[in-house]
């Protein structure tokens, strides 16, 4: 028998392009919760009311009353309702049971990451929010290439022409180009294209020795001022072959229980240096970048202590941004790693600078990403989600007040939100990333943050992990240094609080974007 279809059913004729839509087909299901009470109900009335008629019609049914019909007279009453009971007894059963199966499938679709070819499974619940996620990110989060890009334009000229006018006059010993970091090179930056950092890579001193700060427990540190244990530290340990060197000026005196009294590379005085530099250059290029954009230098603006004020000169309306690029110097140590000032951040008072140095991933960072784009399928929502968590840590920053807010934010840091994305990442498949499967990945993000900030530990992703693709190349002391906490620095009850605020925030989304996600509450920078 030959099929009735040789080439596959037929296929109905594609909708011309500019047409809407067509109307979503109506389904209709019968309600259990009401189906079965109301036939008891109705069945129940309708026996009293033989058992009524009956008692009227007499034992013969044909003396007062109505006359019964010959097969109602001699059907029994009592084993009507018992027969009546065990129906609605098995139809109560059956929706139990019913529901039940619902919800085991629901789990086991949740376990596998998604239902998986079937994006209608979701409840109408979860689709409005995600259209409501979806709109709040149209609106208040994605960038425009456009404006992006002409701000990335700004920022490569100026940054360009201080570098040349650095070469040429001597004063900034450079190590190849600028090095481009941020959510901003990352594509998951949020808000407003106006905020870029740049670190600018150091050739000085000509030799070093880096040694790490001592390891011990979390609970066997002391706490420190400003916090000093969910950061990888060092110090640079001048060669005594240096001696004579232009960077001896730039070197303290340890003390002798930190590099045996040893002369280190002050951060501190590294960054006044590169910051008399950078002045000097701008002098010199300020003429020349007249036309085309006004430049200024800031200082002390946090976290990074060097920032350049960018007010570009253009025709175009999407230009007239007002532009901050933080400048950072930075010693490179091959692989892509740098070495920069460490910023102690104490709650009461202005950012600070000591001669310890902090390890930068930002390159290594960049091409894990990398990586992953080409992993992951071609409609990856991994981005969207970081997105998206940043645009509510905004708006739970809102519903908060002033000293609670800062907190939330010092917390839930940009960099500890990416964090949280890179491990779920790196523990859920591939094909459970697919964009339709936004709110469930969003949802387990939450979920791993939240847990994380209740144990009080988020690890850091590179330190210490031997088990990342080996398409990074990090070097040995990386993967063999020690575990770095990124919440050590906070006390058990604020991130047991952050934690709750969090889980509320989430599953009260939809009412908070609708309360604080207007055009009263926007803001223009979230980084």
């Amino acid at each position: 028998m030959k099929p009735a279809f040789p080439e596959g059913p037929p296929r109905l004729p594609a909708a011309p392009e500019g047409s809407p839509p067509p109307p979503p087909m109506a389904v209709y299901r019968l309600n259990v919760r009401v189906f079965w009470p109301l036939l008891t109900c109705a069945c129940t009335v309708l026996v009293c009311l033989l058992q009524a008629l009956r008692g009227k019609a007499g034992p013969t049914g044909g003396e007062a009353g109505w006359p019964l019909p010959s097969l109602l007279r001699g059907l029994p009453v009592p084993p009507l309702l018992l027969l009546l009971l065990l129906l609605a007894a098995l139809g109560l059963g059956g929706r139990a049971w019913w529901t039940a199966r619902q919800q085991q499938q629901q789990r086991r679709r949740r376990l596998k990451g998604g239902s998986i070819g079937s994006p209608g499974a979701s409840s109408g619940r979860e689709a409005r929010r995600r259209a409501l996620l979806d709109g709040f990110y149209e609106t208040r989060l994605r960038l425009s290439p456009h404006v992006l890009g002409h701000s990335k334009a700004h920022v490569s000229l100026v940054v360009g022409e201080l570098v040349r006018a650095g070469k040429a006059a001597g004063r900034l010993s450079l190590r190849g180009d600028v090095v481009q970091v941020g959510s901003a090179y990352e594509q998951h930056k949020v808000g407003s294209p106006d905020a870029f950092d740049v670190l600018v890579p150091l050739r000085l001193p000509p030799r070093l020795e880096l040694r790490a700060l001592p390891y011990a427990p979390e609970e066997q540190q002391p706490k420190q001022p400003g916090g000093r244990r969910g950061a990888f530290l060092c110090v640079l340990r001048v060669a005594d072959g240096a001696q004579g060197s232009p960077s001896r000026p730039l070197c303290v005196a340890a003390s002798q229980g930190e590099a045996d009294g040893a002369s280190l590379l002050s951060a501190a005085l590294v960054a006044r240096w590169f910051q008399a530099q950078v002045q000097r250059c701008l002098c010199a290029v300020r003429a020349r970048l007249q036309e085309r954009c006004r430049v200024q230098l800031a200082v002390g603006a946090a976290p990074c202590p060097l920032a350049l004020q960018i007010a570009p000169r253009s025709d175009y309306v999407c230009c007239h941004l007002s532009l901050t690029v933080h400048l950072t110097p930075a010693i490179p140590l091959g692989e892509g790693l740098y070495l920069t000032p460490w910023v102690c951040l104490q709650p009461s008072t202005a950012p600070q600078l000591g001669t310890f140095w902090t390890l930068n991933l930002s390159k290594a960072e960049q091409r894990l990403l990398a990586w992953l784009r080409d992993q992951l399928l071609p409609d990856s929502c991994h981005l969207k989600c970081l997105q998206i968590l940043k645009g509510l840590r905004e708006l739970g920053s809102r519903a908060l007040e002033p000293p609670w807010a800062a907190q939330w934010d010092r917390v839930l840091s940009s960099y500890v939100l990416k964090t949280a994305l890179f491990w779920v990442l790196l523990r859920i498949p591939w094909q459970a990333w697919e964009d339709q499967f936004l709110v469930a990945r969003l949802e387990d993000v939450v979920l791993f943050l939240v847990q994380a900030l209740q144990r009080g530990r988020l690890a850091h992703l590179f330190l210490g992990n031997p088990h990342l693709p080996e398409i990074l190349s990090l070097p040995k002391f990386v993967k063999e240094a020690s575990p770095v906490n990124l919440l050590a620095d906070f006390e058990r009850p604020t991130l047991e609080k952050v934690a709750s605020q969090l889980l509320s925030i989430w599953k009260q989304a939809p009412r908070i974007i609708r309360v604080y996600g207007g055009p009263r509450y926007r803001k223009q920078n979230l980084t």
